[in-house]
């Protein structure tokens, strides 16, 4: 069909593919900091606490004092190429950039911070994308992860007036090719270290508790994965959950009240895996592979191994390939 001269230029029809991840500052300093965390702490999905009663308490006390502290924690691990959260998830969708054809796009966000869900999904939209794959990168649903990533995309698309079709990626945590990425991925990192590790910790990032009787099924796949991948290597893991915030009774057990507990028990080495995370960020590089650390020697403990998460490696990148090509078909690719 031919258009008027006057018509205005229309994109090539494509699909899109939008990797979410949760979000980082730009920049490992106070104000960046700050930026973030009113923006992650502001948000009804992860605070479930009435906003009158909470935002007092976020922006007279928490973001006068924590982003500071948080800060100190993003410097020890920023790398030169960014936060590696921001890092690795662009590695992650670069290495997919063509791995589906000509005819699908594929970007990455993030929820808090930048690039931001609605500039990419409007940018997705201006080039062409007729069709738009949602994909939370969190193994295991949980509604203050992967529903407010995907409660971003839709408030985006409720001010279209003319709007892409939609799919959202499910969750992923018993998935056996990602419980044989993850098998694969713990034995290469194990054959590199020098001792083997008397107890094997799969600490996932904590939720409160009451999210568990709210209906929320984070716990249960949690459990599962660490199930599934402990009878996938034949041999007992211990799951544990940390970034415990706050006074509310949060998931147990405690990954550094674990940790600091073991070595009275005989266990003197162990080797901590975050399968709840696809990409290393503050909560593995900080807070386990140098805090959790301490927390295991000052106890007693000898030998400390945090192991990588699936990142931007092969094994990683396969998998989301395949998770992605499996939530892509029937879809039509342009020609």
């Amino acid at each position: 069909m031919n258009l008027p001269p006057d018509h205005p230029p229309v994109p090539k029809p494509r699909i899109g593919v939008l990797l979410m991840n949760l979000g980082t500052p730009d920049a490992p300093d106070a104000k960046s900091v700050k930026r973030y965390l009113g923006q992650f702490l502001s948000d009804k999905r992860v605070i479930e606490i009435p906003q009158l009663l909470w935002q007092p308490i976020l922006r007279g006390v928490i973001l006068n004092v924590r982003p500071k502290k948080s800060a100190h924690a993003y410097a020890q691990v920023w790398r030169e190429d960014g936060s590696p959260l921001q890092a690795i998830t662009t590695a992650q969708s670069l290495a997919l950039k063509d791995r589906f054809g000509s005819g699908v796009l594929v970007e990455h966000a993030m929820r808090y911070g930048n690039p931001s869900i609605p500039d990419k999904l409007a940018a997705m939209k201006a080039a062409g994308c007729e069709r738009i794959l949602l994909a939370p990168l969190y193994p295991q649903y949980c509604a203050a992860t992967t529903a407010t990533a995907n409660d971003q995309a839709f408030a985006v698309l409720a001010k279209m007036r003319w709007q892409p079709a939609l799919r959202t990626m499910p969750p992923y945590h018993d998935d056996p090719d990602y419980i044989a990425a993850l098998h694969a991925s713990i034995d290469a990192s194990l054959a590199q270290l020098d001792f083997e590790p008397q107890r094997i910790i799969a600490s996932f990032h904590g939720m409160p508790k009451r999210t568990l009787a709210l209906g929320d099924p984070y716990h249960c796949h949690c459990q599962k994965t660490a199930r599934l991948l402990s009878e996938s290597m034949g041999r007992p893991i211990t799951i544990a959950f940390q970034s415990r915030f706050g006074p509310a009774k949060w998931l147990e057990p405690a990954t550094d009240l674990t940790l600091a507990a073991l070595p009275a028990q005989g266990v003197k080495s162990v080797a901590v895996v975050a399968p709840g995370f696809s990409a290393d960020c503050l909560e593995t590089l900080e807070e386990m592979a140098i805090r959790g650390r301490e927390t295991f020697e000052e106890a007693g403990g000898e030998r400390f191994a945090y192991l990588p998460c699936l990142n931007d490696s092969d094994l990683g990148v396969a998998l989301l390939e395949k998770l992605v090509a499996r939530e892509l078909e029937g879809w039509q690719r342009p020609a």
